[in-house]
């Protein structure tokens, strides 16, 4: 199964069809067939809905952390790159709808920087959200003993490190990614050539271990513990930390657990372990839904590690109020002045 598009993988952008070598007949999979579920109209409207909730959300968050709370802690430094890295995934966006609806340009250079952007957002995005859920258990369960570590200099280190680690993982996609002609349409895909088995296998595994051997056991590990932690303590702002947990967790699951798992499936189909062409099919269209919700993530990360947080939305609330302030006073000036220019000498 050819890759394509930000969903590199969605059946919806492939323009040709697929042989499986399944036997005596090859499986095919067309597109707009039955195993198609998003038509390109619709992913389109997706994808541009994803860039403008993702845009306003993320902005929103930089500007309050730069110019309202100016980074002055590690969950700062965490939020500021969460932020950065779901905006690589949503300015990519407006590109694959613009694909999807026929609109080419740019060339291989512009295919490569798309795949690239989106992947190093995928992969940096669940890094971050793994270590957001690591100093929030820090914050919690060792509280004083973490205090040496949780500083504004061991955030910045460890999101070099996250960003080096994403960037390797993402160049494979952006090496491979070219305008590829089939069937008198050019659609940007991966070209894996004589070598495609090995590295699908190789990209699969990869995103397998970081969103389900890594960050799900971390994230589960992590927040059982801050929960049987916040059991114990008795003040007014337990429920609020309770449900941001909950929420943290549920989100996650929901958008990331049900992608990796078909991403699973895949690799056992790529193996031949699936060996049915309706299994297949099946998979496309899961492989297809499950990236989409998956992609709709980075417009709800604002809201969960932000705009739910007390912190936060005091912050931010201070700062409007400021502002409406200061427009208020600025337009009873501007009355007095205009009054007073107006008298009779």
């Amino acid at each position: 199964m050819e890759d394509d598009g930000p969903t590199i993988r969605m059946s919806t952008m492939e323009t040709a069809i697929t042989e499986y070598d399944y036997g005596p007949e090859p499986c095919e999979i067309h597109e707009g067939s039955e195993t198609s579920v998003l038509q390109p109209g619709i992913m389109s409207i997706v994808f541009y809905l994803v860039f403008a909730l993702g845009l306003l959300g993320n902005t929103m968050v930089l500007w309050v952390l730069l110019k309202v709370l100016r980074l002055k802690t590690m969950t700062d430094v965490c939020l500021l790159n969460l932020a950065l890295s779901d905006l690589l995934t949503v300015l990519s966006m407006p590109l694959w709808a613009l694909q999807i609806q026929g609109h080419h340009f740019g060339g291989d250079a512009v295919c490569k920087v798309m795949a690239g952007a989106y992947h190093l957002g995928f992969y940096s995005g669940i890094l971050f959200v793994t270590l957001m859920s690591i100093d929030r258990y820090l914050a919690i369960v060792h509280a004083v003993a973490a205090m040496g570590t949780r500083t504004l200099r061991y955030g910045v280190g460890v999101s070099l490190v996250i960003w080096t680690i994403s960037f390797c993982a993402a160049l494979p996609e952006a090496i491979f990614a070219g305008m590829v002609p089939e069937e008198n349409v050019t659609q940007c895909q991966r070209n894996w050539q004589e070598s495609a088995k090995t590295w699908m296998l190789l990209r699969n595994f990869g995103e397998n271990t970081v969103g389900l051997l890594i960050s799900l056991p971390v994230m589960v590990y992590c927040y059982v513990r801050i929960l049987l932690v916040l059991r114990k303590v008795r003040n007014s702002k337990r429920g609020r930390a309770m449900k941001l947990v909950f929420a943290i967790v549920v989100a996650f699951v929901i958008f990331w657990v049900p992608y990796n798992v078909v991403v699973f499936l895949d690799t056992l189909q790529k193996l031949e372990v699936l060996d049915n062409c309706t299994v297949l099919q099946k998979i496309t269209v899961a492989m297809e839904v499950t990236e989409t919700l998956a992609l709709v993530h980075c417009c709800v990360n604002p809201v969960i590690y932000a705009f739910v947080g007390e912190k936060f939305r005091k912050c931010l609330a201070k700062y409007i109020l400021r502002v409406k302030l200061y427009q208020t006073t600025s337009i009873h000036s501007k009355a007095s002045e205009n009054e007073t220019s107006n008298t009779a000498l």
